[in-house]
């Protein structure tokens, strides 16, 4: 409808109930108002139109066509405004726009990116979810700067400024070997008996993320890693392993890559752990970001995974020993 100077909603809303009605004493009743009240504000409407919309020569109230075409578009007038109430209310509960996501490859392994996202879409039904599997730095970088709202990493990495972490999972280490290597046949191995090993890792800088946790994991064994291969993604990794160019550790849940040609086994009294942490600005003006990362913070406890050869595991999602690197 075209606005009219001196329209108002209030006209609009009493022409309905009016219509609806068919009778002023009723209609005055149900929007609370005294009925010359209504009957002038009815005749005020037509002023402002410059048409009549009550035939008003009958007893009962009766529309003349401009009334019943009146009454379609105000109605549809009085629809559009109760949903762009909703629509507004929900944005500031956090119900409704777009979130921008993103994740390492690794996450997918580990089930946690579904679940979080799976929950929060029952919840948020509204709400836009946009993913992107990034690097874990430039996720960082996007996030600092505005054009990423949240991300799942594998830490360590250096945190910009304004931007801060919650630890979501901690998971053990395994080690990947070639089918026919020598150990492949214990049921867990001590890092220290793989000293002699190439290790294939992922590229990263020796301060971060798996390479990081390499080292550590090496230097608490007792020896420096040589590595001399390193791979794009661990499904590259996995393949790298499974023709012999090395072996390398990987996270608990990667044993869902069963490629042929390799096996995964546990490490004996090894501490280092891989942390999936998420990511977000510290100052977030949107409520729907705000909502996600809340719903992040209430993920359970525990997430359940299966490895290939169906046994269930328990990967934990807090451990005190890693909660404090994290600024939550």
């Amino acid at each position: 409808m075209t606005q009219r100077p001196g329209l108002e909603l209030r006209h609009i809303r009493y022409f309905v109930a009016l219509a609806e009605e068919g009778n002023f004493e009723r209609a005055a009743a149900r929007l609370n108002i005294a009925q010359p009240g209504l009957s002038q504000q009815m005749l005020k409407l037509e002023e402002i139109l410059g048409v009549s919309l009550l035939d008003r020569s009958r007893r009962s109230v009766r529309l003349t066509l401009a009334g019943q075409v009146m009454l379609e578009e105000a109605r549809r007038v009085l629809r559009q405004c109760e949903a762009t109430v909703e629509a507004v209310t929900r944005a500031a509960r956090g119900e409704a726009g777009r979130i921008a996501i993103g994740y390492v490859a690794s996450v997918a392994y580990t089930g946690l990116l579904t679940e979080v996202l799976s929950q929060f879409r029952l919840t948020h039904p509204g709400v836009e979810l946009q993913l992107t599997e990034m690097e874990m730095r430039l996720q960082l970088e996007k996030i600092s700067e505005g054009s990423l709202d949240f991300g799942f990493i594998r830490p360590p990495a250096g945190m910009p400024a304004g931007v801060a972490t919650m630890l979501m999972l901690n998971e053990d280490f395994v080690v990947a070997l070639p089918r026919n290597h020598r150990f492949a046949a214990l049921d867990a191995v001590a890092l220290s008996i793989l000293s002699t090993e190439t290790f294939i890792i992922p590229r990263q800088p020796p301060d971060v993320g798996f390479h990081r946790n390499l080292l550590l994991a090496c230097e608490e064994a007792g020896f420096k890693p040589r590595i001399n291969n390193m791979g794009k993604d661990f499904t590259t990794i996995a393949s790298m392993v499974a023709v012999g160019l090395g072996v390398a550790l990987v996270p608990r849940s990667l044993d869902c890559v069963q490629l042929p040609g390799i096996v995964y086994l546990p490490i004996t009294a090894c501490s280092v752990t891989s942390h999936l942490a998420g990511a977000y600005r510290k100052v977030e003006p949107s409520p729907t970001i705000r909502s996600f990362i809340a719903h992040c913070r209430k993920a359970t406890t525990h997430l359940s995974v299966e490895d290939a050869t169906g046994r269930a595991a328990v990967i934990s999602r807090r451990s005190p020993e890693a909660a404090s690197i994290f600024r939550v």
